[in-house]
């Protein structure tokens, strides 16, 4: 199912449809792969927890039509993906340090990155050997948690008459741009990596909500909606890299010296540096209307479909 809101539906029964086929789909990418090679099981924690915050991105855009249920299944599913970051979060190291290559200037970095790979690989490989059977079941549980979930989304039901669901979309619209502006201030105030992630939370739930109501305005949407997704990214290969940097301060004895580890940490910090200024200049562009134009917009296009 296309990630989208069906505008031929009233809005509960196609949130509700849509929500069920997620987390149903989680459930079997992760049940399925669970007995599978490391490499199998890796993408299919990934492309499940990536339902996850889809069906959260939903949830966001549903809350004031069902606070008490939305606070309650966002909290369920935050719980299953954090269950899951641990098997993600091995892969994605290897992923992180292949990034960085384009971003070595000498042959010592391309070596320390060289030595970080290898060494990062080899503990993935023998967490994934001593805990075989323990991830298969935590991967059986989560996809029994998603299950339950499904099963509730499937029951959503709320006052959805079309001046309500546009008060409602308005609403969490104006919210989210909230959200990405209390970040931006944070980090052009010189936040550290939580103020970054922050904002990256806030644009992906921007960008999952644009795609939600991309029919609403195909053209203008999808611009908006190309450009979130490309501020998402960056904000996300800042936030990997953060990851990295806790990784390496904690397993600093996987290398023979310090000097390897200064030379990633010279690569990591200065990338980092250029993601940042990349993210707020594409930021600034991004949520420039502000909360107050845009979900009013968003509430007017909505009428209007709902009109035709």
């Amino acid at each position: 199912m296309a990630y989208r809101l069906r505008l031929d539906l009233k809005p509960a029964a196609a949130a509700a449809e849509m929500l069920a086929d997620l987390l149903q789909s989680a459930a079997n990418d992760l049940e399925t792969s669970a007995d599978t090679e490391q490499r199998a099981r890796d993408r299919a924690v990934h492309i499940a927890r990536r339902k996850l915050k889809r069906a959260r991105a939903l949830y966001r855009l549903l809350a004031p039509a069902i606070p008490d249920l939305r606070r309650k299944e966002n909290g369920r599913l935050r719980q299953i993906a954090r269950s899951l970051s641990g098997l993600r979060d091995a892969a994605a190291l290897l992923e992180s340090i292949e990034t960085l290559q384009d971003a070595a200037v000498s042959d010592e970095e391309m070596h320390a990155l060289d030595q970080a790979w290898t060494a990062l690989s080899q503990r993935h490989e023998r967490q994934a050997n001593t805990f075989l059977a323990s991830q298969a079941e935590l991967m059986r549980d989560a996809a029994d948690g998603c299950r339950e979930a499904a099963e509730q989304a499937a029951r959503i039901d709320f006052d959805d008459r079309p001046a309500k669901a546009a008060r409602i979309v308005a609403k969490a619209w104006k919210k989210t741009f909230k959200r990405a502006a209390s970040a931006m201030d944070a980090c052009q105030a010189g936040g550290e990596g939580e103020s970054y992630h922050a904002l990256r939370k806030a644009t992906q739930t921007y960008w999952m909500h644009l795609s939600l109501l991309r029919d609403l305005w195909p053209s203008a949407i999808e611009m908006k909606r190309t450009a979130a997704k490309q501020l998402a990214d960056i904000l996300g290969q800042e936030n990997d890299l953060s990851v990295l940097t806790a990784a390496l301060d904690t397993e600093a004895g996987l290398f023979a010296d310090g000097e390897t580890l200064s030379h990633l940490l010279a690569i990591i910090i200065r990338q980092q540096q250029t993601l940042r200024r990349q993210a707020l200049d594409a930021a600034e562009v991004l949520f420039a209307d502000g909360p107050d134009l845009e979900s009013s917009v968003i509430e007017a296009l909505w009428l209007r479909a709902s009109a035709q």
